[in-house]
């Protein structure tokens, strides 16, 4: 599965080097396309109409909280192409976005797709890394 990913303007343009290597040649930043200085709700509805799996540092804007706490841009979209949010409890230097976002590609490239999805990348204190995905908007059960 190849995805368009769009590399928010919270993280490094360079980001988008990895991806193209990693075969998402359609993958792109916001920089590059001039959507920079755009008001999140206004880039998710981009990202929407454009087909791209948005990928950010800026997560709770996007997602909420996580897992049964979701809220944000991407929790009020009826579909999507997906979101992938890189965040540690460390600096974003360059190197740990180049990390973290190769881990965020090893586990795109064992999925089938991501719509509707999120795939959440966390570093913790020790160094350890979680990654959780989990659908959002959170699928309702009650029958509404």
């Amino acid at each position: 599965m190849t995805y368009k990913l769009l590399i928010d303007e919270c993280l490094s343009p360079a980001l988008v080097g990895l991806a193209v290597a990693a075969g998402h040649v359609e993958s792109s930043c916001v920089r590059d396309l001039g959507w920079s200085g755009t008001k999140d709700w206004r880039l998710v509805r981009l990202a929407v109409e454009h087909d791209y799996t948005l990928v950010t540092h800026n997560s709770v804007d996007f997602r909420g909280g996580g897992p049964g706490k979701l809220g944000g841009h991407h929790a009020q979209q009826p579909i999507h192409a997906g979101l992938v949010c890189l965040n540690s409890v460390h600096v974003m230097d360059l190197a740990r976005q180049r990390d973290l976002f190769g881990i965020a590609l090893d586990e795109l490239a064992s999925l089938a797709d991501l719509v509707n999805q999120a795939l959440d990348v966390f570093e913790l204190e020790d160094g350890s890394v979680v990654v959780e995905r989990y659908e959002i908007p959170e699928s309702r059960t009650d029958g509404m």
